[in-house]
């Protein structure tokens, strides 16, 4: 085992016990109507008859129109002191201590105290794995001789592994990240199967062409696998960071050294052992966690590392393509950060603009690169657009993640929470209006009040920086050219949002938006088919669907010279 000895009473949750949670409440079930039903989440017939009728009850009857159309799977009543199974470090299908046999705690936000000590990798580990990558790779190696299909079958196998073990992986993630329990299952979990699934299809599809070149010549192309890839995840969704990356790079038959989020390691170690159980061959997939600076810059300028993919700050993403330029000028994905704007034409359903716009700032804690964090309103709409916001901010529920009732949980860590009431501090400071929140929240855990801002101009540092909290700034403008204007007016750009009726309004904006997505009249939809990225300072490439193979590829041109070539 890579673990340690569990605490007293701690065990594993078992898919036997499941059954419905009574205490639904209507902001958490319009939350799964809006998100989770966007995810095919299949059942017995009974357990899908058993969460509708939890639905109907819970809903207001407005919503239960919507409800009926959609079904499913129960959420299982939480362990909400799962068992840690792995926390070494996983190279070449073996259960390793550091090198160094430095450790780290990793901690549990919603009180602050010590999960468990993490084996923490530097940089001799990290040779040390991208060793076991590229044994893995060699011309001739089970992994290069592997048939497609087959890769394609592993990452089915995983993702059977993973949904077997989901309400586990849910309460891991829970008690390390701090997201709502009912959250991670529902939302998170499923859309993990869904990635892994998705490209697995895609492992023995992705194929060349042939080509009509003159002359006597047979011309095609082949897909080949990058490498060896170092791929470096954040800790707001580390299940899904992780499906997102593993899931593209397998499919099309690299391997992979992963350096996963101190502040969340241990689901990410936890569908490694799942990794080596499904059958996927020494060396294909390590994963490391350990600190940025050491193991996360060692990836970043190894000679071997033939790319490297990263999710996380813009700052970091500098150093990731400095290091790519002065090492080896490896290929680099990065997904960076946002400050991405969310617009309220006055034609808009203000009902649903409110709750939508509510959703794009504060789901996952406000933890979010594409959160729609500036909130752009029309002037004939803005006062009773701040004041329903307010309203929704003030019955937002903050608790307990492993409470079904909670809407919001702890942020991450001591770090992440005083750096967002500092930008608290700072919107007060410099003259923003103060309408509900902007304190803390609890007396233990890293607990932030969903705080309000309005009267917000364009030049304060709420309005041009991430905050990456719950914290919701209101904007006004008049006409649709100033909107755009003020939109584009910033360095990211990775996601954008339009409210409104009217679809030439809709599809005007969304033309003169410089964002990599979107969204008109919803906000926050993603699947594994569509790609995902960022213009200017938010990103480079593009993760998921199609274009997220092309990212792990090498394309090969090879000419054969014969006799005689007819059409």
């Amino acid at each position: 085992m890579g673990g340690f000895d569990p605490p007293a009473g701690g065990s594993r949750a078992s898919l036997a016990h499941i059954k419905l949670e009574k205490q639904t409440s209507p902001a958490h079930v319009q939350l799964c109507l809006k998100f989770i039903f966007l995810v095919e989440t299949p059942g017995p017939a009974a357990v899908m008859l058993g969460l509708r009728s939890a639905v109907f009850r819970a809903v207001t009857p407005l919503s239960r129109v919507l409800a009926c159309r959609f079904s499913a799977a129960p959420i299982p009543v939480p362990n909400t002191q799962p068992e840690v199974h792995y926390n070494k470090l996983f190279i070449n299908n073996q259960w390793q201590d550091a090198d160094s046999g430095k450790t780290f705690p990793t901690i549990n936000p919603a009180t602050g105290e010590v999960i468990c000590q993490v084996a923490e990798a530097d940089e001799s580990d990290v040779n040390k794995a991208v060793k076991a990558a590229s044994d893995a790779f060699r011309l001739g190696s089970p992994w290069r001789r592997m048939d497609a299909s087959h890769r394609g079958l592993l990452l089915n196998r995983l993702a059977d592994a993973i949904e077997r073990d989901a309400a586990y992986l849910a309460e891991l993630e829970t008690l390390d990240n701090g997201k709502p329990y009912a959250v991670a299952y529902s939302v998170d979990l499923p859309n993990v199967v869904k990635c892994l699934r998705y490209y697995a299809g895609w492992a023995d599809k992705w194929e060349g062409k042939t080509i009509p070149i003159d002359g006597d010549y047979f011309c095609y192309t082949r897909h080949e696998p990058v490498g060896v890839c170092g791929q470096i995840i954040p800790w707001n969704f580390p299940l899904l960071m992780q499906a997102w990356k593993l899931g593209p790079a397998l499919a099309t038959g690299n391997t992979v050294v992963m350096k996963v989020a101190e502040q969340t390691p241990l689901t990410a170690l936890y569908v490694a052992s799942l990794i080596k159980e499904v059958g996927f061959p020494e060396g294909v997939v390590n994963i490391l966690p350990g600190m940025g600076p050491t193991a996360g810059a060692a990836i970043a300028r190894h000679m071997d590392v033939d790319k490297v993919a990263f999710t996380g700050s813009t700052e970091v993403g500098h150093l990731i393509q400095q290091a790519s330029g002065s090492s080896n000028l490896k290929r680099v994905t990065l997904e960076l950060g946002g400050k991405s704007p969310n617009i309220v034409l006055s034609d808009a359903n203000m009902e649903d603009a409110v709750e939508q716009s509510h959703f794009a700032l504060f789901f996952n804690q406000g933890q979010c690169c594409c959160a729609g964090s500036r909130t752009y309103v029309q002037a004939d709409i803005y006062d009773e657009f701040v004041e329903r916001s307010v309203e929704r901010a003030k019955r937002r529920v903050v608790g307990d993640p492993f409470d079904m009732k909670t809407e919001q949980g702890p942020q991450v860590d001591q770090e992440q929470f005083n750096k967002i009431l500092g930008y608290i501090s700072s919107g007060k400071r410099e003259g923003a209006k103060l309408m509900c929140g902007g304190g803390v929240a609890a007396d233990r855990g890293y607990f932030i009040q969903p705080t309000v801002f309005g009267d917000v101009q364009d030049n304060m540092t709420i309005a041009r920086e991430e905050i990456f909290g719950p914290v919701m700034q209101i904007f006004k403008f008049k006409t649709l050219e100033e909107v755009l204007t003020r939109a584009n007016d910033s360095k990211y750009g990775l996601a954008a949002a339009v409210f409104t009726k009217d679809i030439d309004k809709a599809n005007y904006v969304s033309s003169g938006l410089r964002a990599g997505t979107v969204w008109i009249n919803c906000y926050d939809v993603f699947g594994a088919q569509a790609p995902f990225g960022g213009y200017k300072a938010s990103g480079v490439g593009r993760e998921l669907g199609q274009y997220g193979l092309e990212n792990y590829t090498e394309v090969k041109t090879v000419t054969i010279k014969i006799p005689q070539k007819n059409s």
